[in-house]
């Protein structure tokens, strides 16, 4: 119950924020418009560009979930999944390359981290009691780790982004992977660097 009151007050305060925006948009434009003789705003007009603007990103994103779902659900995908989670190395390296692996494949931060915590999640706890590693570093290094390689070319957000801009990614991805892949890849490493040398 605690959970369908959740989910339901998540919806309830999304529509009363676009609420809010539709009513403070209309008011300011009607005031900016008495104020500074502009013409009388097409409210209709602005409604409808917004729905249409908003359209391409919900259908982007929503088809890069399916992708990311029909991924997950090949055999190849399973056995390379089987593979990153059966390493035998210390629980925060194996978690932090799983995750990361996992959410380029997928395209998606939030799916990445999922499935390697559905699958692993009470193994890497385990792992990590035993050899008296605190599991807020574990959370710390699978939070960071899924916004490494989660934004690769077939990313719905990264899709959407250059669809907006009117960018192909030839002209604009090798900033977007310079900024959202290598210097999000850098933090785990370095933390990892520190707790494999000892430093922490």
């Amino acid at each position: 119950m605690d959970q369908v009151l959740g989910v339901w007050a998540l919806v309830l305060s999304l529509t009363l924020g676009i609420l809010a925006g539709i009513l403070i948009t209309w008011v300011t434009q009607k005031r900016a418009g008495k104020a500074w003789g502009f013409k009388k705003p097409d409210f209709r007009q602005s409604l409808t560009a917004g729905v249409s603007g908003s359209l391409l990103a919900i259908m982007n994103t929503a088809s890069e979930v399916g992708f990311g779902n029909v991924i997950a659900g090949l055999p190849g995908f399973q056995s390379i999944t089987r593979a990153l989670l059966s390493m035998d190395v210390n629980p925060l390296f194996s978690e932090a390359l799983s995750i990361n692996i996992l959410a380029g494949i997928t395209g998606s931060a939030s799916g990445g981290m999922s499935i390697a915590l559905d699958i692993m999640g009470q193994k890497y706890l385990e792992l990590a009691v035993s050899i008296g590693l605190d599991p807020e570093v574990l959370h710390r290094i699978a939070s960071m780790s899924a916004g490494g390689m989660d934004t690769l070319p077939h990313n719905g957000a990264v899709i959407t982004l250059l669809a907006i801009c009117g960018l192909t990614h030839r002209e604009a991805y090798p900033d977007i992977f310079a900024i959202t892949v290598i210097k999000t890849l850098v933090v785990p490493c370095l933390i990892l660097l520190t707790i494999a040398t000892g430093m922490v």
